[in-house]
């Protein structure tokens, strides 16, 4: 049955981080602490006071960057390339998962509130570059994050998707809202199950589910 309610699916979005990569690697361990730390620079405040800002910012705009913007005008270009200057040695490659994403009908692509470049580095970490047709990231939507609708219809204009024939995986719920709204199918990928209409399906083995589709 879950076969058949994406037999119309023509082009497969999906998140990057803590979707493409188990949250086990722990990859925004560092990019936390960068962003806190970038946040205490530039607008001169303690870590404790920062540490705040950073998670109300995301969860006020659906982004921290988003809200410094917003709120105090900060350039996204020295921002992103700060907190996304990790390390990627928790990752390993995983060619189980790109044959099964290289083996589903149609498009692939990646889109993340994270940069292009930045995805390409955890892809070619994970061994799941090749599997993709075209990565985009927050700065393909003018920088307006997901789940804001404008970044979506931005990115999808972009790549030329019917969301009428598309399916998105995402591990934040908020982020599945749009495109169930837009008709998308929608996969929460996350260890935990969450109720809510705009979620079609949920998975914590993102593997597993895909392998049930082909």
């Amino acid at each position: 049955m879950i076969r058949q309610s994406f037999s119309h699916v023509r082009t497969w979005v999906f998140d990057l981080d803590n979707t493409l990569y188990p949250p086990a690697a722990r990859l925004f361990d560092q990019i936390e602490v960068r962003m806190t730390r970038f946040v205490m620079q530039a607008l001169g405040v303690e870590q404790d006071r920062a540490n705040h800002l950073r998670k109300h910012y995301w969860h006020t705009y659906g982004t921290t960057l988003a809200g410094l913007m917003r709120e105090h005008d900060v350039d996204p270009g020295p921002y992103l390339e700060e907190v996304h200057d990790i390390t990627f040695d928790t990752l390993e490659p995983d060619p189980h998962l790109a044959a099964l994403i290289t083996n589903l009908p149609g498009r692939k692509i990646v889109y993340t509130n994270g940069t292009a470049p930045y995805a390409a580095q955890v892809l070619k970490a994970r061994g799941l570059d090749a599997a993709f047709d075209a990565l985009y990231g927050v700065e393909h939507a003018d920088f307006a994050p997901k789940p804001e609708r404008a970044a979506f219809e931005a990115v999808f204009s972009r790549d030329g998707v019917d969301t009428r024939a598309a399916a998105m995986f995402e591990d934040d719920i908020r982020n599945l809202s749009e495109p169930h709204a837009m008709g998308m199918r929608t996969v929460h990928v996350a260890p935990k199950a969450v109720k809510a209409e705009h979620i079609h399906h949920h998975t914590d083995d993102l593997a597993a589910f895909l392998a049930r589709l082909t």
